[in-house]
């Protein structure tokens, strides 16, 4: 018969989670903190969010919602939650003025490297079983995630004191904005746990600032901290896959994948730093990338293009749709016109529905110029 082991003291645990940090930084980490899984303050929030159909298309929130309230249904003896921050910023980045050209592709500055998830998950198993090899005499178990399960990312990463929940619902940072990925280490190691910046629902220091609501350009953010997902142009351009409601598509922009807005206009990340890892540089100029080359690729070379890149989330028809979008609110070249009538030939049903409405508000604009 296996004895259990031995219960870790307060001063081995003390000390090992100095070491967490250390080679929480090694890996490329800007910070790490460390909460429990009580997660029953933020628990009615989201069972309103989800009863007023915010979520839209997004099934998947509506799943496992006592795993995600519960991270110690989702893994069994999970007793502390590792949260870890890393900084994705482009340096040199000129987005603000990405968003001014007429005939400029905005992608959001998250996916414009190496795809988060690939980086950060397997940087958390790697430190996940540093721990674990370092407290083995106590037997612990753990189970990393990045965006990759039911995981209440952001209200834990409050908890922890990683930052305060802005009004945009966004985590936020006094000293790096929020330009950052999550992730967490779900453990068994009853770890020293790290006090909240604020409560939940307080929006920290946010104070009577409204800038992401005033800018958001759909209006996505009905209240503070309420974000109607099917008023957002990341989820119209990411997570929705079919037709784009019409009355969204002008104010839709050039946005191709993911907006930004909300980040840009933010006080806070003002002075957010660049990120420092190689892993997150721009791809393939991609940051200043023109509506009209990015339409004209083909599926091949779409996929050669993003290959290793959160673009992927996305199909080549949800590409081809929010690219006519972002024509169809553009300067009416003849170019533009030539290039949207030769891919309706071969469109589907779906691409060819904004290929037309692209059409008919190039013709109202070169007829009114």
């Amino acid at each position: 018969m296996t004895s259990p082991p031995p219960p870790a003291t307060t001063a081995a645990l003390t000390a090992l989670r100095r070491d967490i940090d250390d080679w929480a930084q090694a890996a490329g980490f800007d910070a790490l903190r460390v909460t429990d899984v009580d997660l029953s303050a933020y628990a009615n929030e989201v069972r309103d969010w989800l009863a007023r159909g915010f979520a839209g298309d997004m099934a998947y929130l509506h799943a496992n919602l006592d795993k995600r309230l519960d991270p110690a249904a989702l893994v069994p003896d999970t007793i502390r939650v590792l949260c870890a921050r890393m900084s994705y910023r482009p340096g040199q980045d000129d987005a603000l003025g990405q968003l001014q050209r007429d005939d400029g592709a905005y992608i959001a500055r998250y996916a414009l490297g190496r795809d988060y998830h690939k980086v950060l998950r397997r940087r958390l198993a790697r430190l996940g079983a540093r721990i674990a090899d370092a407290a083995r005499d106590f037997g612990p178990s753990y189970r990393a995630f990045t965006d990759s399960a039911p995981v209440l990312e952001k209200p834990l990463g409050e908890k922890a004191g990683l930052g305060w929940i802005g009004k945009h619902g966004l985590l936020l940072s006094e000293d790096v904005g929020s330009w950052f990925f999550l992730g967490e280490i779900y453990t068994s190691l009853p770890l020293p746990i790290d006090p909240p910046v604020h409560g939940p629902r307080s929006f920290g220091e946010c104070g009577n600032c409204r800038a992401c609501m005033t800018v958001c350009p759909t209006d996505a953010i009905v209240a503070p901290g309420q974000l109607d997902a099917r008023r957002c142009i990341a989820y119209l351009t990411i997570e929705h896959k079919g037709v784009i409601p019409e009355p969204l598509r002008a104010p839709m922009g050039n946005r191709v994948f993911g907006c930004d807005d909300c980040q840009l206009y933010c006080p806070w990340n003002r002075e957010a730093p660049a990120t420092t890892e190689p892993d997150f540089d721009v791809r393939h100029s991609l940051d200043t990338a023109q509506l009209l080359p990015l339409f004209e690729l083909s599926e091949a070379d779409f996929l050669a293009v993003t290959e290793g890149m959160a673009i992927r989330r996305i199909s080549y028809e949800q590409w081809q749709r929010n690219l006519a979008v972002g024509l169809g609110n553009g300067p009416p070249a003849e170019a533009v016109f030539t290039a949207l009538r030769n891919r309706r030939q071969q469109a589907s049903a779906l691409v060819r529905e904004h290929i037309d409405w692209a059409l008919a508000q190039l013709t109202a604009r070169a007829g009114s110029a």
